[in-house]
């Protein structure tokens, strides 16, 4: 999984404050990996994760308008490399288990892989049009 991870990793994205760059941890996959995943480990049996992996740095992205206004920038943060390699391998052993236990309904799509908001809606109208077409009554509550 870790080995997966530091793959598919974009060489072109910034690196943390820990100074790795992703090129560094893309090329040495074969080395990295064993010691990363006995970390990983190590953090999830104690539920502690590493300070230099909790560090980010936070800088502010213009976004739209003009660039003399505060409120037309956002926050981001530059996190560690190995930190959001970490959260990604935990990120898909939550959503494999939850997609093996059938813990979400097929009729969420928030939280499922290609779906959105936007699969909802549409959903939604396909259901609500089926109904209407069959002359049955469909209510609507938007809260």
């Amino acid at each position: 999984m870790v080995s997966n991870l530091l793959h598919l990793l974009d060489t072109h994205k910034s690196m943390g404050p820990n100074g790795i760059y992703l090129r560094v941890l893309r090329e040495q996959t074969e080395v990295l990996t064993k010691p990363l995943s006995i970390i990983y480990q190590q953090c999830w049996l104690t539920r502690k994760v590493p300070v230099d992996q909790r560090l980010a740095n936070v800088t502010h992205i213009h976004k739209k308008s003009q660039k003399e206004d505060l409120q037309n920038y956002r926050p981001i943060n530059l996190t560690s490399l190995p930190g959001k390699v970490m959260e990604h391998n935990i990120l898909s052993a939550i959503t494999k288990h939850v997609q093996d236990n059938q813990a979400i309904r097929p009729s969420e799509h928030v939280f499922m892989k290609g779906r959105s908001c936007s699969t909802n809606q549409i959903s939604f109208y396909d259901k609500g049009m089926c109904l209407v077409n069959e002359g049955k009554a469909v209510d609507v509550v938007y809260l």
